[in-house]
């Protein structure tokens, strides 16, 4: 499987994620990976489909995440720097993260969730309506998207270099550039 073939890596994704809240996620990461790679002059192909693929067993192996992730990958034949990217996204295993893909990975995985949840009690439901302030207001209310880590967010947007209400404004204006898709 090319890792750059975008129709082949959602395939991939939809055989292993039959939620449709999931593969929205990954798509929302996808987006947001997408974005960053554009700033920082990456390729932005790679590094979607990294967003895109990074969750790619959670749903039918959540306790083994993201060890499966990475293992079913590499069993397709994915390099082995891509595959590092995937399992380093979460603490569980340990891996530092030290190329910009693994940092950015790592950066707006959670960030997306806490955006779309932000948006979705917005009265319209829109993206469009989301400001970084309202992100921040809620990011205070611990009960609001209660599964969304703060902790690993600041540490994403510390970790990448960038000023946390800037990342925020940053992933936000990503997430507008695909909003139908989104559903937001």
């Amino acid at each position: 499987m090319n890792p750059l073939n975008r129709e082949q890596v959602w395939q991939l994704l939809c055989e292993y994620t039959q939620s449709d809240l999931l593969r929205k996620h990954c798509v929302a990461v996808e987006t947001a990976m997408k974005w960053y790679a554009r700033k920082f002059g990456e390729d932005e192909s790679l590094w979607g489909n990294i967003g895109l693929i990074h969750d790619l067993a959670f749903e039918k192996f959540p306790d083994q995440h993201p060890q499966k992730d990475g293992e079913i990958l590499k069993e397709r034949g994915w390099p082995d720097d891509l595959v590092r990217a995937v399992w380093s996204h979460g603490d569980a295993l340990n891996i530092p993260r030290v190329t910009p893909m693994e940092k950015t990975l790592y950066a707006v995985d959670e960030l997306t969730g806490l955006i779309i949840a932000v948006a979705l009690v917005r009265p319209s439901k829109k993206i469009a309506d989301v400001e970084v302030s309202s992100v921040k207001k809620k990011w205070k209310d611990k009960a609001f998207a209660r599964g969304v880590n703060r902790e690993d967010i600041a540490k994403g947007a510390e970790a990448l270099g960038v000023p946390l209400d800037e990342h925020i404004g940053n992933v936000i204006t990503a997430l507008k550039e695909n909003a139908e898709a989104l559903g937001v």
